[in-house]
C-alpha cells in the first residue's frame, strides 16, 4: 500500500485543481475520479480565460495539469475512509491507499463525509441540500480532513469551485510545510 502526503477525494474542477497544486509543491498527491462529475454534463462559458468549453475537455485539461506534476489519478470511486493512526485509511473497490491529509472535493455529494462523521450543514445553493461544514481554511471537524469546492458551500461554478480548490491546497501544504507555501511562477526569457 502507497502512502501519500494528501489523498483528494475528487478529480473536477476544485480537486483537479487542489491535485494541481499539492503536487506541484513537491507533496506526494493521488486524486479520485468516479466519472460522475457535474462538470462532466456542462459547457462552460463563465470560466475567466477559456472562450468555451465543453465540460468533459475541461476536465482532461485539469486532470493532465495535475498529473503533469505528479499527482496520481485513479478512476475509482471512494467507498470508505478509516482514520488510521496519524493520517487515514481510503478504500475503493480496486485497492487501498494511505494519506496523512484528505481533502474531500465530491462536488454535490455529501454521504462520504457523512459516513466518515465529518459535520454537514444546510447548503445555499439551489440543489444542494446538504454541504461540509468548514472554518476559514477549509478544515473540517475531523483532522487532517479539508474540503473544497462546492462539497465545501462555495458556488457550483467551475471557476469559484478550481480557485477554491487551489485555496484549501495551499492551506494543506502551508500546514505540511509549517510556514506560509505561495506558488508563483514568472515569464522566463
Amino acid at each position: 500500500m502507497k502512502m501519500y502526503e494528501v489523498a483528494i477525494i475528487g478529480a473536477g474542477p476544485a480537486g483537479a485543481s487542489a491535485a494541481l497544486l499539492t503536487a506541484k509543491a513537491g507533496k506526494k498527491t493521488v486524486f479520485f475520479d468516479h466519472g460522475k462529475s457535474m462538470t462532466a454534463r456542462a459547457w462552460v462559458e463563465n470560466h475567466y480565460g477559456v472562450e468555451g468549453i465543453e465540460g468533459p475537455a475541461l476536465l482532461e485539461i485539469g486532470q493532465n495539469q495535475a498529473t503533469k506534476f505528479g499527482a496520481e489519478l485513479k478512476k475509482e470511486d471512494v467507498t470508505d475512509i478509516q482514520a488510521n493512526g496519524e493520517g487515514y485509511t481510503v478504500y475503493t473497490e480496486e485497492g487501498t491507499y494511505e494519506a496523512k491529509h484528505i481533502i474531500l472535493a465530491t462536488g454535490a455529494l455529501t454521504q462520504l463525509a457523512e459516513k466518515v462523521e465529518v459535520e454537514t450543514t444546510d447548503g445555499s445553493e439551489p440543489r444542494i441540500n446538504k454541504v461540509v461544514k468548514v472554518d476559514a481554511a477549509g478544515k473540517t471537524n475531523k483532522k487532517n480532513i479539508w474540503a473544497a469546492g462546492t462539497v465545501a458551500g462555495v458556488s457550483v461554478h467551475t471557476i469559484i469551485t478550481a480557485g477554491d480548490g487551489a485555496r484549501v491546497a495551499i492551506n494543506v501544504i502551508s500546514e505540511i510545510n509549517g510556514e506560509r507555501y505561495v506558488d508563483h511562477d514568472v515569464l522566463q526569457k
